[in-house]
């Protein structure tokens, strides 16, 4: 953890994070303005685009580390903007927005049309546009309002425009030659896991693909015995809230989990394989999986082990890497979805010890533990909700 300093939208804003935490979830999480969109989390949809330094950028492929010190404008810091007061204006009279869930990286191109290109025409605003996607407007009217704006400008200047015009022109190197750009040269450094779950299981989860969660549970039972129910995939599945195993060969399964958080519903249909170290009592399932209805993808790792509490009691450390790809992604960061996983895993737990104090009869298929996500939910919230009177 390193401690991260960039000016967002006039105010200093200071937080401990990750090295790799993009700027996304830096504005998201750690300041709290949620008004940035995530999506695609490839840099392709231009949904995350936010100003640094006054230049558009996508968030969710700019490492935050990489701004620290400098100054990051988002939607809702665009009120004294002279541009940006009329492009709100000409968005909303040439019905330039729908669902308006790219509109925030949308603006924020827009803005940069402006500034950079005060002849453009239709053709070149649309290819200037074609890094920015939007599903709902066909992008008619963006492109009416961008032009409108800048023939507004032509008939009429505005001083503050131009000085902003004027400022992007200066800082541009006239003398920059492309083929004398040179590469930084990469240095390889020796990493550190202390995480002890990641460093005691086989094939250690890959933290850099994903969104790492930990936690645990206290098992009633001694560590061997915990151990050989973790090993068997379909009881292990049993006490999984939402998790049904369809087949089974080796140690590869084929089934589906189901998820209902507030908006989000899916059900995850894939295969996962469980890797074991029996010696050290630790495993890493890796699953993957398409919901069938929004087409999103996911994929994740959970680590487990089985520590020794006592000679009647264990400890069962366990952390999940995992990632969302497609239109349930924006979910993925919160920290009520964070929360969520929690609070799974706590209920993980519960199943468990009450399936080890209540074994099945030899040839009996395990019952699908039972699961109320609505409850947990609106438990999620009154915790959040207490919370924020204990901080104040």
């Amino acid at each position: 953890m390193a401690e991260i300093s960039i000016q967002v939208n006039g105010r200093q804003q200071k937080h401990e994070a990750e090295p790799r935490t993009h700027l996304g979830d830096f504005i998201r999480e750690k300041s709290r303005l949620t008004g940035t969109n995530l999506s695609c989390e490839h840099g392709v949809c231009g949904a995350c685009t936010v100003l640094v330094d006054g230049r558009p950028v996508r968030s969710c492929i700019t490492f935050a580390g990489a701004c620290d010190g400098h100054e990051v404008t988002t939607v809702e810091g665009y009120d004294d903007d002279p541009i940006m007061s009329r492009l709100r204006t000409a968005f909303s009279e040439k019905h330039a927005l729908q669902c308006g869930f790219c509109t925030p990286g949308m603006l924020a191109t827009s803005r940069d049309i402006v500034l950079r290109l005060p002849d453009a025409d239709e053709a070149r605003v649309r290819i200037e546009l074609s890094g920015n996607i939007c599903r709902c407007t066909g992008y008619q009217g963006i492109t009416a309002a961008i032009l409108s704006v800048l023939q507004a400008l032509r008939d009429q200047p505005d001083a503050q425009v131009e000085a902003l015009r004027a400022a992007v022109v200066q800082n541009v190197p006239q003398d920059w030659d492309q083929n004398s750009f040179t590469t930084f040269d990469a240095v390889q450094e020796e990493a550190q896991m202390p995480a002890p779950v990641a460093a005691a299981a086989p094939g250690n989860a890959d933290k850099g693909k994903g969104q790492a969660i930990q936690g645990g549970f206290d098992a009633r039972f001694p560590a061997d015995q915990v151990w050989a129910f973790m090993k068997d995939l379909p009881k292990v599945a049993a006490c999984l809230p939402g998790a049904i195993i369809e087949s089974q060969e080796g140690a590869t399964v084929q089934g589906k989990i189901a998820i209902k958080f507030g908006p989000m519903s899916a059900a995850f249909k894939g295969n996962a394989t469980l890797e074991e170290d029996n010696e050290r009592r630790a495993a890493v399932l890796r699953g993957e999986g398409v919901d069938s209805l929004s087409q999103s993808r996911a994929r994740g790792d959970v680590s487990y082990q089985v520590q020794p509490d006592g000679q009647e009691r264990s400890r069962v450390h366990v952390e999940l890497v995992y990632s969302l790809q497609g239109p349930l992604a924006q979910f993925s960061r919160s920290g009520l979805v964070q929360d969520f996983v929690r609070r799974m895993i706590a209920e993980f737990g519960k199943n468990v010890n009450l399936r080890l104090e209540n074994p099945l009869a030899e040839g009996h298929e395990p019952v699908v533990a039972e699961f109320n996500p609505v409850k947990m939910f609106f438990s999620i919230l009154w915790d959040r909700f207490k919370g924020l009177f204990r901080r104040a």
